[in-house]
């Protein structure tokens, strides 16, 4: 994929990317009634359901309302969607940690290398799960279907690999080569390099099973 990204670039994009998800659009979709799933769009994320608000790029994208979101406010950005900022209340404990006053911080190429993951993940997942639709989570941030005995996915970084990692999730613990992560097995997507490498490495993880 991208070259590496230090930790201290990567980090605060990737903790305002997960605002945007988390606060302007899984908890305005959830306070309508629609469910806290997002879906993989081209050049970000979206709703699945009402109200309709996806990320492109650095765009807010609110109807016919195209709204630049770096530097600005959550709150502010909301409003001006027409929508509330915040989490789904009481749906899961974890979560981005962002509060809808802070401001989103966007470095260019991180926003592009875990967008373009995303999207590369999508592809994937899709090509080795057909009729399954990934699904992006605002808790943890990553896109992933359940197929069998596991959860397969893309994470945009966490504080396991503050880095985009692919990763197959058992449903119970697993021993052997394949599995080198406390939870399953992960490999960095710039050690993939694209998306026909991500679909091999969920077939040796389905095989692996």
């Amino acid at each position: 994929m991208a070259r590496h990204r230090p930790q201290a670039v990567m980090v605060p994009t990737r903790r305002s990317l997960h605002g945007i998800a988390e606060l302007l659009l899984a908890g305005p979709q959830f306070r309508a009634g629609h469910g806290i799933r997002l879906r993989i769009t081209p050049g970000g994320f979206a709703t699945t359901g009402e109200p309709d608000l996806r990320l492109d790029g650095d765009l807010l994208v609110a109807g016919a309302q195209r709204i630049p979101v770096a530097g600005r406010r959550y709150a502010d950005l909301a409003a001006e969607a027409g929508v509330q900022a915040g989490a789904p209340a009481g749906v899961y404990a974890g979560g981005s940690g962002v509060r809808p006053d802070e401001e989103v911080r966007l470095d260019p190429e991180p926003a592009r290398l875990i967008l373009r993951a995303f999207a590369e993940g999508e592809e994937a997942l899709r090509a080795f799960a057909p009729g399954v639709p990934p699904v992006l989570g605002p808790e943890h941030f990553d896109l992933a279907v359940v197929v069998g005995e596991a959860t397969y996915g893309i994470c945009a970084g966490d504080a396991y690999l503050p880095e985009p990692y692919a990763y197959v999730r058992p449903h119970r613990p697993r021993t052997g080569p394949f599995w080198t992560a406390p939870f399953g097995a992960a490999r960095p997507l710039r050690e993939l390099g694209g998306t026909a490498e991500i679909h091999r490495f969920f077939a040796v993880g389905r095989a692996a099973l």
